[in-house]
């Protein structure tokens, strides 16, 4: 059994906040300069190229990329034979994203109860996943949530029948009622199985996987590749103004299912699509 310190947890999601509101990762770096230089209307090449210089500007002064620096959701892949000493594993995450957000400046936008709305005041508590897993280690992903693109997501209950052109249709709608509330370009996560919750926990995993590698299934490869092209054709665009980037990615993951269902869930992240990864 290995001994992992609660203080450590804490250290690294601290770290994690702020490193994921500061700046993009290389895979969605990547694919904003690749749009920037490649979009079909030159308005949309502007404001890629406004958001390249957001970009810049939030490196160098060391801010956040955007005003609203999320709702904290942490996912932790425990593993079986690791063992937190002094203090509990979920009091030591809420109290790195406080650290993380008060020390780091950045904007605090959780309320204690939703319907009361009074704000907590250091963006706890976070939304936490955890996955039990083999071995002795813990693998956290912090992705700052902005509400923007959460909002805008969905959840569909289809029928077997609906098929594969079902799910184009349910993920094209999610992206076409988003429109540029979302904040386009957008990467598109995909839940396709499990059950109702289940298939938006999948989404929202689906957005911590690097856009640049695709499912390793070949058929979900397929139509990862499929819908991308057909949100690309919406001209929906950059902003919204219309351009052939409408979005970076669409991630998909999936689950086992009952047979008289096929769940999808639809989780839009705007352009920033943060996240941070490390293994205690």
């Amino acid at each position: 059994m290995r001994e992992i310190e609660a203080k450590e947890i804490t250290s690294a999601i601290k770290e994690m906040c702020i490193e994921a509101n500061y700046g993009l990762s290389a895979d969605m770096k990547g694919a904003l300069d690749k749009a920037a230089a490649s979009d079909s209307s030159e308005l949309g090449r502007s404001i890629l190229c406004q958001l390249q210089k957001n970009l810049q500007i939030a490196k160098e002064d060391q801010i956040p990329i955007c005003q609203d620096t999320g709702m904290a959701v942490v996912f932790v892949e425990l593993g079986q034979d690791v063992h937190v000493s002094g203090g509990g594993l979920e009091d030591a995450i809420n109290e790195g994203v406080r650290q993380g957000y008060v020390e780091g400046y950045l904007r605090k936008s959780v309320v204690g109860d939703p319907v009361e709305r009074v704000n907590t005041g250091d963006n706890t508590p976070a939304v936490i996943h955890y996955f039990v897993v083999p071995g002795d280690k813990i693998k956290l992903t912090v992705a700052p949530k902005g509400f923007g693109s959460e909002n805008m997501s969905r959840v569909f209950m289809l029928k077997p029948a609906d098929g594969v052109e079902g799910i184009k249709n349910a993920v094209l709608t999610a992206v076409k009622d988003a429109g540029p509330n979302a904040c386009p370009p957008m990467v598109v996560g995909v839940g396709i199985g499990g059950t109702f919750e289940k298939c938006a926990l999948l989404a929202k995993k689906a957005l911590t996987r690097n856009i640049e590698t695709p499912s390793d299934k070949a058929h979900i490869a397929k139509l990862e590749r499929e819908i991308l092209k057909e949100i690309n054709e919406s001209n929906i665009g950059p902003g919204g103004l219309g351009g052939s980037t409408t979005a970076f990615a669409v991630n998909i993951e999936t689950y086992a299912t009952h047979i008289a269902g096929l769940p999808v869930g639809v989780n839009i992240c705007c352009h920033v699509n943060r996240h941070a990864v490390r293994e205690l």
